[in-house]
């Protein structure tokens, strides 16, 4: 199972902790403008506070999450929402320690002395023993918000990630699946579903990520997940066509890049093109060390000696231990 799908996993769950369940957020930007012109004349009123604190949780606004929770929590330690969107964006913040975990698990403990059926809080106490790795304890939580609410979506989401790293692959993707039946626009479930999938080399991966793709087509990261598998399993023009669309909505993305290049230097055997795409990447990414690999590549097939080695040890150089670049640079020297 690859690593940087366990982190997206855990990411996704500690938002879904943090957030409500019902996610249709088509009017977002205009309810997030709303909520800033309203703080600006209501700059103490813990109310707007929370909303907008929420809705920047949402966005992945973390620092201005943290202002609004902090604020308002200052403003009114007793209020319960309150102390809920401090502990949650805590315990979301990129870089959070182990101090920050302990310090939102004893404020989700408090919340639940005052209410015992606050389900939001329970996920987010069971999200905090998860990531402590303490699964007992997470799916005890877990099983008390579901007999509150059978039908909570989080708390599917979370067994199936805390399924995942009991490398359980069969409860998680049920987990995941009974997610999608509560929430059937949940385009991050049918993300989880594919990754899964497609690291057991089955090719039902592309369905899921098909369908979170339409639910989020102007999403690059989605986009990605299903070119990306398009590209695995042979679908070679459909996972170009989609790595184009995404650099037009963002001609800084790497990976699209890459791929590109890729899939002209190693299908299409075309090498001008593929070296036109491997230096867009490093000119976005300067320290994309494959790129920087597969450019020298293309500079062996050219000929050109010099000018492969330079970029075998520009890779080497961002990371030391990249053993192919390595191996090509001690063979072409």
């Amino acid at each position: 199972m690859n690593f940087k799908f366990f982190k997206f996993c855990f990411f996704i769950t500690l938002l879904l902790a943090a957030t409500s369940c019902s996610q249709k957020n088509n009017n977002a930007k205009h309810i997030t403008t709303d909520l800033d012109s309203l703080i600006m004349l209501y700059p103490d009123s813990v109310s707007l506070l929370i909303a907008h604190g929420n809705k920047m949780l949402e966005n992945y606004q973390f620092e201005k999450a943290l202002n609004d929770g902090a604020k308002a929590f200052r403003l009114d330690s007793n209020n319960l929402e309150a102390r809920l969107l401090y502990a949650n964006v805590i315990n979301n913040q990129p870089g959070r320690t182990v101090e920050d975990i302990m310090k939102a698990q004893q404020q989700f403990i408090v919340i639940l002395k005052q209410q015992p059926k606050n389900t939001k809080a329970l996920i987010s106490l069971a999200t905090t023993y998860s990531q402590q790795q303490d699964f007992e304890n997470s799916f005890k939580y877990i099983n008390k918000a579901l007999k509150i609410d059978p039908k909570l979506r989080d708390a599917y989401v979370l067994k199936g990630t805390n399924y995942l790293h009991l490398n359980d692959f069969k409860l998680a993707k049920s987990s995941y699946e009974t997610a999608i039946q509560q929430d059937p626009d949940f385009f991050e479930a049918y993300l989880m579903l594919g990754s899964i999938y497609q690291s057991e080399n089955n090719k039902i991966c592309l369905e899921y990520y098909t369908t979170a793709a339409d639910l989020k087509p102007k999403n690059n990261d989605v986009q990605y997940a299903y070119a990306y598998a398009n590209q695995v399993f042979g679908n070679a023009e459909k996972a170009k066509n989609t790595y184009r669309k995404m650099i037009q909505q963002d001609t800084t993305y790497s990976q699209a890049l890459f791929q590109l290049g890729y899939i002209k230097q190693w299908i299409d055997q075309d090498i001008d093109s593929a070296m036109y795409f491997f230096s867009s990447t490093i000119q976005t990414t300067p320290n994309y060390v494959e790129a920087w690999h597969n450019l020298g590549i293309c500079y062996l097939e050219k000929g050109d000696k010099p000018k492969a080695l330079q970029a075998f040890r520009k890779a080497l150089s961002f990371n030391p231990d990249f053993e192919l670049s390595r191996e090509l640079l001690k063979d072409a020297q």
